[in-house]
């Protein structure tokens, strides 16, 4: 009986590698040989305190700017000798002193804003009976220049240099509702959304709701979004060319208004207000250029 021939054995193809999936391309960090990293920690020193940390260890310094606790100490001693920190001997601690508030001194003095409006935001606090602010941009972020308090009782503090999310506040709202849309898309999806209270709205589609309907109605609002118990609204201030450079708002506890009522007895003041303060300013920096 004759065998039959064995079969050939199958080639065994090749084990398929996987497909990498295509990598973003590494950005290209152009250095800047002006930049000063000196500068820099000193500036980033100044900026770690503020709020709880009222006072500063090296360590702390060190941990809150990234920085060696080496440099830290360096640093502070730099600005302890130029007189904008102070040192406790005994428990080894730095705080301001100050001379830091020199610099935003020569920010506000002058500041044409400031110097032309005071005298409608003035008006604006005694008609209202609340608390006024004025605030500017900075990045994702409003920094208050200007307050002019309630004369009632107020359980708020807002310091001169306070800094709040544009995404819960009436001023920051009524700053992106004065934007062109595609930028204030562009700032809310920036803008790290975090609950500062349990009225804080989060969802990027429902604010981007908020801030157009602000758009149409001329103001922005907030209902205990950063604070329990504070009700806004806030308008934004036109430059000369017609972007937006700032915003008042109102504010008022809920223990004296509803926001409807804050909304409907104050609205139109508040706008009247804010076009007041932009066409003054308007007005003034185009007499400091020479138009009639």
């Amino acid at each position: 009986m004759s065998k039959r021939p064995a079969a050939a054995a199958r080639p065994v193809p090749p084990r398929a590698r996987p497909r990498r999936a295509p990598q973003a391309p590494v950005p290209v960090i152009v250095p800047d040989p002006l930049f000063n990293q000196s500068v820099e920690k000193a500036l980033a020193i100044l900026e770690a305190f503020g709020g709880e940390r009222r006072t500063l260890s090296l360590v702390e310094m060190a941990a809150a700017t990234g920085i060696t606790k080496s440099s830290a100490q360096r640093c502070a001693h730099t600005l302890e000798r130029l007189g904008y920190l102070r040192r406790d001997s005994e428990a080894r601690r730095w705080v301001l002193a100050p001379r830091a508030l020199s610099i935003a001194y020569a920010y506000l003095s002058g500041h044409p804003l400031i110097e032309q409006a005071t005298t409608h935001f003035v008006d604006l606090n005694q008609a209202c009976g609340e608390s006024v602010s004025l605030s500017e941009p900075d990045d994702t972020e409003m920094v208050y220049v200007a307050r002019f308090p309630s004369h009632k009782r107020f359980f708020i503090h807002m310091p001169i240099g306070r800094r709040l999310p544009m995404y819960c506040t009436a001023a920051g709202r009524a700053y992106l509702s004065a934007l062109p849309r595609a930028e204030a898309l562009q700032i809310v999806h920036r803008s790290t959304l975090r609950a500062l209270t349990p009225m804080t709205i989060i969802d990027p589609q429902v604010l981007i709701r908020r801030i157009d309907a602000a758009r149409e109605a001329g103001y922005a609002w907030c209902e205990q979004e950063c604070y329990r118990g504070d009700l806004t609204i806030g308008a934004p201030i036109l430059g000369d060319d017609g972007r937006p450079i700032a915003a008042v708002n109102i504010s008022g506890p809920t223990s004296r208004w509803t926001l409807d009522e804050l909304r409907g007895k104050l609205s139109s003041v508040l706008i009247e207000t804010a076009r007041a303060a932009s066409s003054g300013l308007a007005a003034r920096l185009g007499r400091a250029a020479g138009r009639p």
